[in-house]
C-alpha cells in the first residue's frame, strides 16, 4: 500500500539532490522513516492547566502523568506499549556548538520506580551537564499495543516555544497533534496561531476541548470554537471530552458515562489515523511534504529569476541601451551645433556690419555739423587728422567687437557639447591687428576752390558797375550828371556787396566738396572694413566647423567602440541569461509536475498561481 506515496516521496528526495538542497533532504529522509513506522506518534500540546496530563492518563486509563496544583511538566513524557509497567528517564549528551547532537551510543537510560515518576516528569532527577532528556513510560495497553505512542509536552503558549518542547516529541516527528484547551473560554488568540503553524507543517490536527464536566455551556463554547478555527481556516476537527468521567466510568466500568465523557469518539480518531498511517494519513502528509518542499526550492528559482530581471535593466543590456542613446544624442548634437553655428555667424555678420555703419554715420554726421561753419580752407588740416583718428577708433571698437562675438558664437556651439564633460573649446588666438590704421584706404585733399584777389576785384568792379549806372540814370531825371558822389557811392556798396555774396557761394561750394568727397571716403572705408570682417568671419566658421566636425568625428567613434562592446557584452549576457532561464523554468516545470503528483495522492489540485514558473 505505500507503493504510491513512497515513490513520490523518493521522486521529493531526488529532487532535493539535485538542488542541492542537504537540509531538505534530511528531512524528506526523516520523514519517510517516520511514515514507514507503524507506530503513530500523537503529540499533545496545548497552554498550561489545560488537561494535557489528565487527557493522557483517561487516554490510556493509568495515572501515568502527574496532574494536580504545584504538580508541573518540565520533562516530555512518551507513553508507549510494553509488556510490564516501566518508566525511564532518557537523556541526550550536551549539544556542542558547531556539531550536531550525540548519537543513540551516547543517551543515558535511567530507570525509574513508578513511585517517582511525578519527580521524573517534573525534571528533578535529570542530571547536571546533560543534554536534552525526557521521561519514557511503557504500559501494558491493548491500544498502545497496537502502535500508539502518546507524547505529553510542557505547557507552552507560543508558537516559537512549540518547536522547543523536547528532542524526542518534536513537531517534525509527530503523525498527528492534539491541542488542548479547556471548555471554560474559547481558543484564545495565541492557541489560533498556535493551530495555524500547525496547519501548514502538519496534516492531522486535532482541537481537544477538554473538562466539559466543569464547564455547563461547554457545547455553545464548542460551536463558537469551530466557528473561530472555520473563519481562520485551520482545517481541524474539534472533539469535546471530559477525562475525570472518563476515568470514573473506567473505574465503575460504566459504559454510559463512558460515551458521556467524550473518548471514544477521540480514541476511534486514534484508531483510523493509526490504521490509515500507512495509506491516508501517509499521503496527506506526503502532499504536504511536498507543498514544504517546493514552496522552498521555489522561492530561490523565483529571486533568481526577479534577480536577472533587474539586472536586466542594470546588466549590458542596459549598457547597450546607454550606448544607442548617446549615439542618438550625438546625432541630435551634430544637428544643433552646425544649426547654431550658422546661426550666430549669420547674426554676428548682420550685427557687425550695422555696428559698422552705424558708427560711420555718426562721424559723417559729425563733419556736416563741422562743415556747416568751418571753411575747409581754413580747417581741413586739423579736421583731417580728427577723421583719420575717428574713423580707425571706429575700425578698432567695430573689429574688436567681431572679435567678442567670435569668441561667443565659438562658445555658444561648444555648449551643445557640454554634456561630454569636458573643455571643447578650440584654441583661440584672434585679437584686433596693432596695424589695422594702416589698413584703411588714405583719403587725398579735395579740390578746393580759392576766391583770389583778382576775383574780388573783378566781382567787385560787376557789382559796382550796376549799382553806378542805376543810380547815375535817376540822378539824370533830376538834372545831374550820371557820374556824381551819390552813384559812385551806391556803386561802391553794390561792388562789396558782390564781393560779399560770392564769398559766402564759395564758401558753401567749398563745404559740400568737402561732405561730398569726405562722404565718399567714409564710404570705401566702410566698404574695405566690411570686406575684411566678413572675410574674418569666414574664417571663423571655417575653423570651427573644422574644430567641431573633428570632434564630432572623436566622439563619434568612441562611441561606436562603446556600442560594439556593449553589443557584444550583451549578446552573451542575454545569451548566458536565456539558457540559465530555461533552466529555471524547466526545474520550476519539474516542481509543478512533482507538487501535482503530490496533490493527487489526496485528490487536490495545486494552485496555479502558486506552483507554476513565473517569467
Amino acid at each position: 500500500m505505500a507503493g504510491i506515496w513512497l515513490d513520490v516521496l523518493d521522486e521529493i528526495a531526488r529532487t532535493c539532490r539535485e538542488h542541492g538542497r542537504g537540509d531538505l533532504l534530511q528531512t524528506v529522509r526523516e520523514k519517510r522513516a517516520q511514515l514507514l513506522d507503524p507506530t503513530l506518534r500523537v503529540l499533545v500540546l496545548g497552554e498550561p492547566n489545560q488537561g494535557k496530563s489528565q487527557l493522557v492518563n483517561a487516554i490510556v486509563n493509568a495515572p501515568v502523568c502527574p496532574v494536580g496544583d504545584g504538580r508541573t511538566t518540565v520533562l516530555p513524557t512518551v507513553v508507549r506499549h510494553a509488556a510490564v509497567a516501566t518508566a525511564t528517564v532518557v537523556q541526550g549528551p550536551p549539544s556542542i556548538p558547531g556539531r550536531p547532537g550525540g548519537g543513540t551510543a551516547t543517551v543515558e537510560r535511567t530507570e525509574l520506580p513508578l513511585d517517582q515518576i511525578a519527580a521524573g516528569v517534573a525534571g528533578t532527577l535529570r542530571r547536571a551537564g546533560g543534554g536534552p532528556a525526557y521521561v519514557e513510560i511503557g504500559l501494558p495497553r491493548a491500544l498502545l499495543g497496537a502502535g500508539l505512542v502518546l507524547v505529553d509536552t510542557p505547557g507552552a503558549d507560543e508558537v516559537a516555544a512549540l518547536g522547543g518542547a523536547a528532542p524526542a516529541a518534536a513537531l517534525n516527528r509527530a503523525d498527528a497533534v492534539l491541542l488542548v484547551s479547556d471548555s471554560t473560554r474559547e481558543l484564545s488568540v495565541a492557541e489560533l496561531n498556535v493551530l495555524l503553524h500547525l496547519a501548514r507543517s502538519h496534516s492531522n490536527v486535532l482541537v481537544v476541548q477538554t473538562k466539559t464536566d466543569l464547564a455547563p455551556d461547554w457545547r455553545a463554547v464548542a460551536e463558537r470554537n469551530r466557528k473561530h478555527l472555520a473563519e481562520a481556516g485551520v482545517p481541524a476537527a474539534l472533539v469535546c471530552v471530559s477525562a475525570a468521567l472518563r476515568l470514573r466510568a473506567a473505574a465503575a466500568d460504566d459504559r454510559g458515562l463512558n460515551a458521556e465523557s467524550g473518548f471514544p469518539v477521540l480514541i476511534a480518531r486514534l484508531q483510523r489515523d493509526l490504521a490509515g498511517k500507512a495509506d491516508v494519513l501517509a499521503r496527506a502528509s506526503v502532499s504536504l511534504v511536498a507543498r514544504t518542499v517546493v514552496e522552498q526550492l521555489a522561492a530561490p528559482l523565483r529571486a533568481e529569476l526577479a534577480s536577472q530581471q533587474a539586472e536586466r535593466e542594470t546588466g549590458p543590456m542596459s549598457r547597450l541601451h546607454a550606448a544607442q542613446r548617446e549615439a542618438d544624442e550625438l546625432r541630435r548634437c551634430s544637428t544643433r551645433w552646425q544649426n547654431t553655428l550658422a546661426d550666430e555667424m549669420a547674426d554676428l555678420l548682420s550685427d557687425i556690419e550695422y555696428d559698422l555703419r552705424d558708427r560711420t554715420r555718426e562721424i559723417l554726421r559729425m563733419v556736416d555739423d563741422a562743415f556747416d561753419t568751418a571753411d575747409p580752407l581754413v580747417a581741413w588740416e586739423t579736421f583731417e587728422e580728427w577723421l583719420r583718428q575717428s574713423l580707425v577708433e571706429a575700425a578698432e571698437a567695430n573689429h574688436e567687437w567681431l572679435v567678442q562675438r567670435c569668441d561667443f558664437a565659438a562658445r555658444r556651439v561648444a555648449g551643445n557639447f557640454a554634456r561630454y564633460g569636458y573643455d571643447v573649446l578650440p584654441p583661440w588666438s584672434m585679437s584686433v591687428p596693432e596695424d589695422l590704421g594702416g589698413r584703411l584706404p588714405g583719403m587725398e585733399r579735395p579740390s578746393i576752390d580759392r576766391f583770389t584777389a583778382a576775383q574780388k576785384v573783378f566781382t567787385g568792379m560787376k557789382g559796382s558797375y550796376g549799382g553806378l549806372l542805376m543810380f547815375g540814370l535817376a540822378m539824370t531825371l533830376a538834372g545831374m550828371p550820371m557820374i556824381n558822389p551819390v552813384s559812385i557811392g551806391a556803386g561802391a556798396l553794390f561792388g562789396g556787396k558782390s564781393i560779399r555774396d560770392e564769398s559766402r557761394q564759395l564758401l558753401r561750394r567749398r563745404q559740400a566738396t568737402v561732405k561730398s568727397a569726405i562722404q565718399r571716403h567714409v564710404d570705401d572705408v566702410f566698404v574695405r572694413m566690411t570686406k575684411e570682417c566678413r572675410d574674418v568671419t569666414r574664417q571663423v566658421q571655417r575653423m570651427l566647423r573644422d574644430h567641431f566636425t573633428a570632434l564630432t568625428e572623436e566622439l563619434q567613434e568612441a562611441i561606436v567602440a562603446s556600442l560594439r562592446t556593449a553589443k557584444q557584452a550583451a549578446d552573451t549576457d542575454a545569451a548566458a541569461r536565456d539558457q540559465r532561464q530555461r533552466e529555471i523554468r524547466l526545474k520550476m516545470t519539474r516542481l509543478a509536475a512533482l507538487y501535482e503528483q503530490a496533490q493527487q495522492l489526496t485528490g487536490a489540485r495545486p494552485a496555479p498561481a502558486t506552483l507554476e514558473p513565473r517569467a
